[in-house]
C-alpha cells in the first residue's frame, strides 16, 4: 500500500503561515502605528497681490494631512522653529484617557515654545471619518491647519457607495496682515477686530478677489462617477454656505459620524465642522464647467468678510486634450448671508444611523442637568481711558453664563493631576444663568460680564444634559459650539427661549445626531446629551476665534473611574512647561 509522504518542512511552514496570519488578525484588532512629524516654520506666501510671512506645518499651506485608520495609535512629533508659543488641536478626536494629547494651551497643556518639541502620542478609537488639526493657542489656527483623514479598519467598507476618488476640501480665511496683530490689537481698544480679506478653498481665494484668476482651485472630475468629498470649515470667524452649480451631493457624515443620507444642493458648515459628501458627475461630458462656492452666514451687528470664494469643477474632456477654457461657466445661488431659517432646515436633517453596527447611544435618562447662556457682553474700559467698543467706556467681551473665561497660567490639566489648583482655576462654574431674563427679548441694561477660570466638576460616566441658550445681548447671533474630548448627541434645537416645561418632550432620543461641534441657533437654543466617560480637563467654547478671545469658553474636569481604563494616564516626560 502506497503511503505519501510529506516533505519534513511541512509543519514549519504550516506554523509560519499561521503565524503570519495570527500577525495579520492581530494587525487589524490592535492597528498600526503612525509617525508624522511636524515642523513649525515662517513660510512667504503671496494671495491677493499681497506677500507676507505666515506660520505653516512643514511649509504647506493648507498643512499636511494626518491620514491614519481607525484602531492606530498616531505620534505627532511637533517642533517649535518660530518666536511664537504654539500647541496642536486634533480637533475630533476622543483623547480617551490621553487628555495630555489634546492640545488646547493653558488647558491641556502648556504651549510649546520656541526651539522646543512636544509629542502628541494618542490612539483613534472608535472613530472613522473626517477630521482636522490646527493650532490652538490665541489667532494661530488661521494658517496652521490640516485635515484628519481616518479610514475605516482594513476589510471594513463605508456604509455607502465606494467612491471613484476622495478629494478633501477645507474652507479658510486669508489676512493680509498678521491675524496675531489683529486679534492683538482688538482686545487692547475693545473694539471689533478687522475682518479677514479673502475665503480660500484649499488656500486658494479663487476668481472673483484681485489678483487670484490664477489661484483658483480646481476639481477635475470624470463623467459618471461618484466622488467622496469631504469638507472641512478651517475658516477662523465664519460659518460658510457652500454649494456647486447643477449639482446635487448627499450628505453621508458629520464630524466623522455615518449619518442618514439625505440629497442637498446647498451646504452650511460651521468652523471645525466636516461633512463628507457624495457627488454624482454627470452620465455624459456636460460642455460646460461649474463654479463652486462658500460665502458666509451672518446674522450678527459687527462688521464681518462679505465676500465669496470660488473654485471650479472641470470635467475631462472625452479626447483628453481638448482645453475647457472656452468652456461655458455656470453659475449658481448661495441662501442669503442671513438665511437662519435654511441653518436651521439643513442642521435639521441630520440623523445618526442609529443601526446595529453604528448605534446612537444617547443617555435616555440625566443625572445631571445644566443651562448656559451663551452670548457677547461688556466689560468695562480701564481707569482713564476710551475704549472702542459698543461705546467708548466699554470692551466687547462674551460669556457662557456671563462667566468670561479666563485663561490661566500654567495649564489645568496639569494643576489638577498634581493637585495644585489653588490659584489656578475654581470648581464653581455656574449650573444656570446667575440672573434670569427674557434671554432673546430686550437685553438688559447692565451687560458687564464677570471674569473667572471656573470649571463644572463631573463624576465619572455621569449623563449629561446641557441646554444651550443664546441671547441678543449686543445682537443675537448663531454660535458654533465645540466640546473637546467627547461627541455629544442633539437631541433638540428651536428658536426663543428654550422652554424646560414643553420643548423636552420634542427631543429626539432615537437617531439624533452625534457631533463634536454645533451651533446654537441665532435667537435661540441647542440641546444636547453626552456620557462624561473620558477623564480630564476638556475645553468647550465657540469655534469663532473672536468669541473664543472675548471669552465664550469654559471647561469640564472628569474625575477618573474606578477601572484602570477609567483614569487619566500620567503626564508624558517632555510635557512642556510655561
Amino acid at each position: 500500500m502506497a503511503t505519501s509522504h510529506l516533505p519534513s518542512s511541512f509543519p514549519s511552514m504550516a506554523m509560519i503561515f499561521s503565524f503570519f496570519v495570527l500577525l495579520l488578525l492581530l494587525e487589524n484588532a490592535v492597528g498600526e502605528t503612525r509617525h508624522y512629524t511636524f515642523n513649525i516654520h515662517y513660510h512667504n506666501v503671496t494671495r491677493l497681490c499681497h506677500t507676507r510671512t505666515i506660520l505653516s506645518v512643514n511649509r504647506q499651506f493648507p498643512g499636511p494631512r494626518l491620514v491614519a485608520r481607525e484602531g492606530d495609535s498616531v505620534i505627532v512629533k511637533v517642533v517649535n522653529h518660530i518666536a511664537n508659543n504654539v500647541s496642536i488641536h486634533w480637533h475630533g478626536i476622543r483623547q480617551l484617557t490621553t487628555g495630555w494629547a489634546d492640545g488646547p494651551s493653558y488647558i491641556t497643556q502648556c504651549p510649546i515654545q520656541t526651539n522646543q518639541s512636544y509629542i502628541y502620542n494618542f490612539t483613534i478609537t472608535g472613530q472613522r471619518g473626517t477630521l482636522l488639526w490646527h493650532a490652538h493657542i490665541s489667532w494661530l489656527r488661521a494658517t496652521i491647519y490640516g485635515p484628519i483623514i481616518i479610514l475605516p479598519k482594513r476589510n471594513e467598507s463605508y456604509p455607502f457607495e465606494k467612491p471613484h476618488k476622495e478629494v478633501t476640501i477645507m474652507f479658510g480665511e486669508w489676512f493680509n496682515v498678521d491675524p496675531e496683530a489683529i486679534i492683538s490689537q482688538a482686545l487692547q481698544t475693545g473694539a471689533g477686530p478687522n475682518v479677514s480679506d479673502a475665503y480660500t478653498i484649499n488656500g486658494l481665494p479663487g476668481l472673483l478677489y484681485n489678483c487670484s484668476s490664477n489661484d483658483t482651485y480646481r476639481l477635475k472630475v470624470k463623467p459618471g462617477k461618484t466622488y467622496l468629498l469631504r469638507l472641512i470649515n478651517a475658516a477662523l470667524n465664519d460659518e460658510l454656505f457652500f454649494s456647486i452649480a447643477n449639482h446635487t451631493v448627499t450628505v453621508v457624515e458629520g464630524d466623522a459620524i455615518y449619518t442618514k443620507p439625505f440629497e442637498t444642493d446647498k451646504l452650511l458648515i460651521t468652523p471645525g465642522q466636516t461633512t463628507n459628501v457624495l457627488l454624482k458627475t454627470k452620465p455624459e461630458f456636460p460642455n460646460a464647467s461649474f463654479l463652486m462656492a462658500a460665502r458666509p452666514y451672518f446674522t450678527g451687528q459687527g462688521t464681518f468678510d462679505n465676500s465669496t470664494t470660488v473654485g471650479i469643477l472641470e470635467y475631462e474632456h472625452p479626447s483628453h486634450h481638448k482645453s475647457s477654457k472656452n468652456l461655458t461657466l455656470l453659475q449658481l445661488t448661495l441662501p442669503p448671508i442671513n438665511a437662519t431659517g435654511f441653518a436651521a432646515n439643513f442642521t435639521g436633517k441630520f440623523r445618526s444611523l442609529a443601526n446595529a453596527k453604528f448605534p446612537a447611544n444617547v443617555p435616555k435618562t440625566v443625572d445631571k442637568k445644566f443651562f448656559f447662556t451663551v452670548g457677547l457682553g461688556t466689560s468695562p474700559c480701564p481707569k482713564n481711558t476710551t475704549c472702542q467698543g459698543p461705546n467708548n467706556s466699554s470692551k466687547f467681551a462674551a460669556s457662557v453664563n456671563n462667566v468670561s473665561f479666563s485663561l490661566p497660567s500654567v495649564a489645568i490639566l496639569q494643576a489638577y493631576y498634581f493637585g495644585q489648583s489653588n490659584g489656578v482655576y475654581t470648581t464653581d462654574f455656574p449650573t444656570q444663568p446667575l440672573i434670569p431674563f427674557n434671554y432673546t427679548g430686550t437685553a438688559p441694561n447692565n451687560t458687564n460680564v464677570i471674569n473667572g477660570t471656573r470649571t463644572v466638576v463631573l463624576p465619572f460616566n455621569t449623563s449629561v444634559e446641557l441646554v444651550l441658550q443664546d441671547t441678543s445681548i449686543l445682537g443675537a447671533e448663531s454660535h458654533p459650539l465645540h466640546l473637546h474630548g467627547f461627541n455629544f448627541f442633539v437631541v433638540g434645537q428651536g428658536f426663543g427661549n428654550f422652554d424646560p416645561n414643553k420643548d423636552p418632550a420634542n427631543f429626539n432620543l432615537v437617531d439624533p445626531m452625534e457631533r463634536n461641534t454645533a451651533s446654537v441657533p441665532s435667537g435661540g437654543w441647542l440641546a444636547f446629551r453626552f456620557f462624561a466617560d473620558n477623564p480630564g480637563v476638556w475645553f468647550m467654547h465657540c469655534h469663532l476665534d473672536v468669541h473664543t478671545s472675548w471669552g465664550l469658553k469654559m471647561a469640564w474636569i472628569v474625575l477618573d473611574g474606578s477601572q484602570p481604563n477609567q483614569k487619566l494616564q500620567p503626564p508624558p516626560s517632555d510635557l512642556p512647561q510655561c
